[in-house]
């Protein structure tokens, strides 16, 4: 404790309640860093290359520049070790630079992880980072002296004289290498931040320590599971679901490795997948499990089934749409690192992730080693980025102990082929998932008489108007807002033109009326098709993919309660959908199920039809993710010349590109606009706070639909990037967002 610098070498400084000033020296924070992040990569066997990394990082702080900055006249900065502010001292260069000219090809290894520990894994040299590229801050560094003035305060021998790590990636073969500095990434910057933060708030440090293991939290799980069996009706659906979830506990004890969960919906998936991923964590000592759902909406009514087994305190849900009022301190400060024992997430937070550059997402990355990753819905994950993605998996599988779950009722086809690599070995968890599409076989699904013919949305709305209770399932907003337009005024509408609390509040009503027995029509696009349990006698589906003609029929007879099956109607709508890869889907559907004798939605179709889905896509890899991170396939390779910042930022699942998303008025968010707007120099973090409450009332629309509506007035731009609902009548308390002046709603059209 000190009240005035003094002359050792300092990492950081804080300032206590009292006004007293506390240091924490350089050399006791490199030994920290690196003695944590070679604990960490000690499970995938590269302790020594972190633990070179964690005591290089911040050489630079030797340099006079940084300490003189650190302790300024007035007494310190606090925040002075903090990169890339205007006035920052340059601290991480010089460690690259020592690493390259040390310990030559292996460093540059290294030079990747400690120049990027705080702005993020760099490309080596790409037209992209410019000036930011690693090659550009080596020779700027160089140039300026960097190095040479951080030793000139004589670092003691045993932070810079270390020999050359000897552990190389378990199979260094075509891509591999990127993930593995990835991994090394991951676990200096989150050791880093660890050790920064236990000098700098130990209040905050001692919040992630606790967890129980997950055979600590396999009882409560076996007791809700024979609660639920003890409940359950003897319906054959439910002893089907039984025995699934006995063939998943008696699986759990096979070797780590790829698995296939093959089940038709409604077969109880969620839990015996759950069974399965504890039981063989359990049995095979993995840290944790982790959940990968591909919807928000989805993984917020699994999260909160997880949550009532667990514990709200054990279970971490991580997406962007979180509700601040769910978490605590606790769980906040567990996702940004995922030390917790069971996390559920979505596609995009896990894969976008796995490819990150910056040290907020890629802290948790080592995290993932030696885990159990169940992907709910596997047949969701993107095509355009597929083979970035199960090459990414198949690595994480063989050399960092992850054992993959791939649930879904409609497997994709992912076995290897010719200019497709796929996934070997994949196991199948069901001892004959033939049997089990025989044996929950609910619904008899009726195809077009002429693929070629469609049918207006009039006529459909006629057969609709039949059926006192009916789900109607099409391809987009708009085709969804024409079709309700035509129904009765009690017919629910369900698109993503509603935020998504309105689609929640809807979706619970939708459930409770069909409990209750009360007709209930619902016109809705795709997103009821996975993880929403509704149960209707009828649905009609507009043509689409094999897979969402099958989601749909999930939504049929799911208890199979009905005296006979449940009926199913594929029709062909007015308008193809739209360009891209819906419309890719929708015709391989057609070819698929054009060729049908017999039911459509047996297992082995579903084979072919992702075949044909995926021959008929332009590229797995649209981004060319595989090429800017494989060292293999250039002039330069044996350089190791990887463009990891470029890669992140390509590797986006949504793209956002030319969407603006709009607040709307519904429910708390006018009181949340309000405090937002009355309070313009309120804290970033209380402004963060209201905006990630906000995520729940946003509608996407295209910019030029943006645009009009700013001219318009009918929304405002409050701060750069948030607009906000201005028109009273903009949003609809049962359609959303209305796009269109020329078309008149009745006010009273649809229930609330």
């Amino acid at each position: 404790m000190s009240d005035k610098p003094n002359n050792k070498p300092l990492a950081h400084v804080r300032q206590d309640e009292n006004g007293e000033w506390h240091e924490h020296h350089l050399d006791e924070h490199l030994r920290g860093v690196a003695a944590m992040a070679a604990d960490f990569a000690a499970n995938f066997d590269s302790s020594d290359w972190a633990n070179i990394a964690g005591l290089w990082h911040d050489l630079g702080k030797y340099r006079e520049k940084f300490q003189t900055y650190i302790k300024k006249a007035s007494g310190y900065d606090a925040e002075a070790h903090i990169e890339g502010a205007p006035g920052r001292v340059d601290h991480s260069t010089a460690g690259a630079i020592h690493a390259m000219e040390k310990l030559g090809l292996q460093g540059r290894i290294l030079a990747y992880l400690i120049a990027g520990h705080h702005a993020g894994l760099p490309d080596w040299n790409s037209p992209e980072e410019g000036q930011s590229s690693l090659f550009n801050r080596i020779e700027e560094g160089k140039k300026k002296g960097y190095l040479q003035e951080a030793l000139l305060a004589s670092p003691p021998p045993h932070i810079l004289d270390q020999p050359n790590p000897t552990s190389l990636p378990p199979h260094p073969d075509k891509g591999a290498w990127a993930l593995w500095i990835r991994m090394q990434f991951s676990c200096l910057v989150d050791a880093d931040f660890l050790d920064t933060e236990a000098f700098m708030d130990g209040r905050k440090a001692a919040l992630r320590t606790g967890y129980p293991s997950l055979k600590d939290l396999s009882p409560a799980f076996d007791q809700y599971m024979a609660d639920k069996a003890a409940k359950a009706e003897d319906t054959l659906v439910n002893r089907i679901r039984a025995d699934v979830l006995r063939q998943c506990r008696e699986k759990a004890l096979l070797p780590s490795s790829m698995f296939s969960l093959t089940v038709p919906t409604g077969g109880g998936k969620t839990l015996s997948s759950m069974a399965f991923a504890m039981n063989h964590a359990v049995h095979h000592g993995k840290r944790r499990v982790i959940y990968v759902i591909p919807y928000t909406s989805i993984l917020e009514q699994t999260a909160d089934i997880f949550r009532s087994i667990f514990g709200k305190e054990n279970v971490i849900e991580h997406h962007s749409n979180l509700d601040p009022d769910q978490e605590d301190s606790r769980s906040r400060l567990a996702t940004e690192n995922w030390d917790a024992p069971i996390i559920i997430t979505t596609n995009v937070q896990f894969f976008e992730s796995l490819f990150a550059a910056r040290t907020s997402r890629s802290r948790k990355l080592h995290n993932i080693v030696n885990s159990v990753v169940v992907l709910d819905e596997a047949q969701l994950l993107p095509p355009d980025f597929l083979a970035p993605i199960l090459h990414a998996m198949t690595d994480l599988s063989n050399n960092y102990g992850v054992s993959f779950v791939l649930s879904t009722a409609t497997q994709p086809a992912f076995t290897p082929r010719p200019k497709f690599l796929g996934l070997s070995n994949v196991r199948e968890l069901m001892d004959d998932p033939d049997k089990l599409y025989v044996d929950l076989k609910r619904v008899d699904t009726k195809l077009p008489t002429d693929f070629d013919v469609p049918q207006s949305w009039e006529a459909i709305a006629e057969q609709l108007q039949q059926h006192e209770s009916i789900l109607c399932i099409v391809n987009s907003r708009n085709d969804c807002r024409e079709l309700h337009h035509l129904m009765p005024k009690d017919t629910i509408h369900l698109s993503a033109l509603m935020c998504g609390q309105h689609r929640s509040h809807v979706i619970a009503a939708i459930k409770q009326r069909l409990k209750d027995g009360i007709p209930t029509r619902v016109v809705s696009t795709q997103l009821v098709e996975a993880g929403v349990d509704m149960d209707f006698p009828v649905v009609y589906r507009a043509l689409a993919g094999l897979d969402a003609v099958a989601q749909a029929a999930g939504r049929c007879n799911r208890e199979g309660v009905l005296p006979e099956l449940g009926r199913v109607v594929v029709f062909v709508p007015p308008k193809p959908a739209a360009p891209g890869l819906l419309r890719k889907a929708q015709q391989s559907g057609q070819e698929v199920m054009r060729l049908c004798e017999g039911d459509p939605l047996t297992r082995e179709r579903f084979e072919t039809y992702f075949r044909a889905y995926y021959a008929s896509l332009n590229s797995l890899d649209r981004a060319d993710i595989i090429s800017l991170l494989d060292m293999h396939n250039r002039a330069g390779a044996r350089q190791a010349v990887f463009n990891f910042r470029t890669a992140a930022s390509k590797f986006r699942l949504i793209d956002e590109e030319g969407q603006t998303a709009v607040i709307v008025c519904y429910g708390e968010s006018p009181n949340l606009i309000a405090a937002l707007e009355s309070n313009p120099n309120m804290e970033p973090h209380q402004r963060r706070g209201l905006l990630r409450r906000l995520q729940r009332y946003t509608v996407n629309i295209r910019d030029h639909e943006c645009k009009k509506l700013l001219g318009s007035r009918d929304i405002r731009e409050i701060y750069p990037g948030v607009h906000v609902q201005s028109s009273d009548t903009l949003y609809h308390p049962q359609l959303g967002l209305l796009m269109s002046k020329d078309v008149v709603f009745d006010p009273a059209h649809g229930v609330v």
